[in-house]
């Protein structure tokens, strides 16, 4: 049995990150059993991050962490029925817009929950709930000031707050543009890329926070039905 470790749903999304929900997604996609971790420790996390697996296996216990690693395995041990069908060309594409979400689009998300003070004033009492008050006065601040260094190390962090939003919306529409008129983004058939989509534009589009981003990806019809679709087939 797969144990899922992760944050809790809250904000309006089954889960704020989209990686997380990226990969619960894929697992309701290839109908692989799992359950849900009720005692997920971020700290003891192997790469303090969410999230990651823990598979019970007859051999033992393995443990894989970063959603795109997880996936990588699981397809190595349990196969592929997802993308195994995929041209060359087609796996490239899925690649490219894969990559498009987790190493450009996430900087933007990430900026307007944590660098928007409306939001951050939000985010700070949701995530740090469980926070002992002692820590709830010092661990949020903690956390992001190193958000702060992270996107000033990427790159993103040293652009005005328009040009962010800008880089966001340029993605946003290449993702719309690519969508089209189709029922998933690689076609008929729905693909990993769809696993990696639904997670994002779930956490523009769903997410209960006020934001430039979200309210532009809210103006696409095809996301905003793309989000729908998904739901209604994985997660009923």
């Amino acid at each position: 049995m797969i144990t899922l470790f992760q944050f809790q749903p809250c904000l309006g999304v089954r889960n704020p990150s989209p990686f997380c929900l990226k990969l619960e997604t894929y697992l309701k996609m290839i109908e692989q059993p799992y359950e849900v971790a009720d005692n997920a420790n971020l700290l003891k996390a192997p790469k303090k991050k969410f999230p990651y697996i823990q598979d019970d296996t007859p051999e033992g216990s393995i443990t894989v962490a970063d959603s795109s690693f997880i996936i990588d395995y699981l397809k190595k041990t349990y196969g592929d029925p997802l993308d195994q069908h995929l041209s060359l060309p087609e796996q490239g594409t899925l690649l490219a817009f894969r990559r498009l979400m987790e190493e450009n689009l996430y900087w933007v998300l990430l900026y307007s929950r944590w660098f928007e003070d409306e939001n951050w004033a939000v985010i700070r009492k949701v995530y740090f709930a469980d926070l002992p008050i002692i820590l709830r006065n010092i661990v949020p601040g903690m956390v992001r000031r190193d958000y702060v260094k992270a996107m000033d190390g990427h790159g993103i962090g040293r652009h005005s707050r328009d040009e962010i939003y800008d880089i966001g919306e340029r993605d946003v529409k290449a993702l719309s543009d690519f969508l089209g008129g189709k029922p998933f983004f690689m076609g008929e058939a729905p693909t990993s890329l769809d696993a990696t989509a639904y997670g994002f534009l779930a956490n523009l589009i769903k997410m209960e926070l006020p934001s430039v981003i979200s309210d532009y990806a809210r103006r696409f019809d095809n996301l905003r039905e793309y989000c729908d679709r998904m739901e209604s087939k994985y997660w009923q």
